[in-house]
């Protein structure tokens, strides 16, 4: 179950991404118009998608072999000292724990009774920098700590 729930982890890194765009796209190119449904919509499926990630990632962290176990098992100091480790235990969590914050706090003030312009322009602020935490964040295959690691995991 873990390694489905992994892959599936895998996967829906790329849904979100997706969903990134689109949501920061449709705010830039309608920027000067209304904040419509459709712009609700795909910032709606953005925060869904994203705390569906979050409960699967905090699935993994706890009861995987990359999080708390290892924290147990080699103490907080020797996975800080090591850099692989300290990013699956410490700097991935934590990063995106703070880019869905953010992508909550965008969302939040999309149902604000504010000028349409300023949900566009907040949208694009907390969404850009969520997406820009999301991508600094993911151990991707061309660095160190994502060595080992395919494009589309369980492909």
């Amino acid at each position: 179950m873990y390694k489905g729930l992994l892959h599936l982890h895998s996967v829906l890194r790329w849904v979100i991404l997706i969903l990134f765009l689109v949501a920061i796209y449709k705010s830039f190119a309608d920027r000067h118009k209304a904040y419509g449904p459709s712009h609700q919509k795909s910032a709606f499926w953005l925060m869904i998608s994203c705390d569906i990630m979050l409960l699967l990632g905090l699935y993994q962290w706890f009861a995987g072999d990359w999080g708390l176990k290892m924290i147990r098992s080699l103490g907080f100091g020797n996975v800080m000292k090591t850099p692989p480790l300290r990013f699956f235990a410490v700097e991935h969590i934590t990063a995106m724990i703070l880019a869905i914050v953010l992508v909550h706090v965008g969302y939040g003030f999309t149902k604000k009774n504010i000028p349409d312009s300023m949900k566009h322009k907040r949208v694009l602020v907390f969404f850009g920098l969520a997406l820009l935490i999301v991508l600094i964040s993911i151990p991707w295959p061309f660095r160190a700590v994502g060595a080992g690691r395919t494009w589309f995991p369980g492909m």
